[in-house]
């Protein structure tokens, strides 16, 4: 058995990356993955990553909905994947609204930040030099640099403020979910962890 902080993770936005962007919603019938995100998982999860979830659900705050109709959809998620034969290790959400003030905001967990991804890696024992973030917005690249993972952004147009700084540079740019696959696979096989200096960089911010 591996030590506890030493594996492997893919953090994986929700919305617009593993499943289809339906905004507010929490009904697991409606839930439809993203081109190619079932191989996708299916090829991580054979190299021994585990697969967790990261996403923002402003939803709570705003009154969409509530925590347990959250929970009831991230059931029916792990019953979907489960039925494809793959285990979702791990389900982060953040549930407080974007703050009015970028540079004061409300919580330490709403990426940007890098708290969910902090939280995933202590409650399922990953390290995070060695893990991965994936998303389909900037939000999500900065979140995974300044938790001091790799980063792979999904180009699917679904970014519109490209605002661009260090942290919101991603490693990769993939066309889809099977793609990063893909490449976080390839990318492990030449270069085990992130060069010392990229490392610093990215935990210092």
């Amino acid at each position: 058995m591996k030590e506890a902080g030493s594996r492997r993770a893919v953090f994986l936005d929700k919305d617009g990356t593993l499943v289809e962007d339906l905004p507010y919603n929490v009904d697991p019938a409606r839930l439809r993955f993203t081109p190619h995100a079932v191989e996708a998982l299916r090829l991580l999860q054979s190299h021994g990553y585990l697969l967790i979830v990261a996403t923002n659900q402003p939803g709570i705050a705003l009154g969409h909905f509530d925590r347990a109709a959250l929970a009831r959809l991230q059931a029916g998620l792990t019953r979907m994947l489960a039925d494809e034969g793959i285990t979702l290790h791990g389900f982060h959400a953040c549930p407080h609204a974007a703050s009015p003030d970028p540079k004061r905001p409300h919580c330490l967990c709403r990426k940007p930040a890098p708290g969910l991804l902090r939280q995933g890696a202590l409650a399922h024992g990953a390290d995070l030099a060695r893990s991965w973030m994936v998303g389909d917005i900037l939000n999500d690249v900065e979140a995974g640099r300044r938790a001091g993972c790799r980063t792979v952004l999904l180009d699917v147009g679904n970014e519109t403020e490209w605002l661009m700084s260090p942290l919101r540079e991603p490693h990769h740019r993939c066309r889809d979910l099977l793609e990063a696959a893909h490449t976080i696979v390839q990318a492990d096989q030449h270069q085990p962890t992130p060069n010392d200096s990229d490392h610093a960089a990215t935990t210092a911010a």
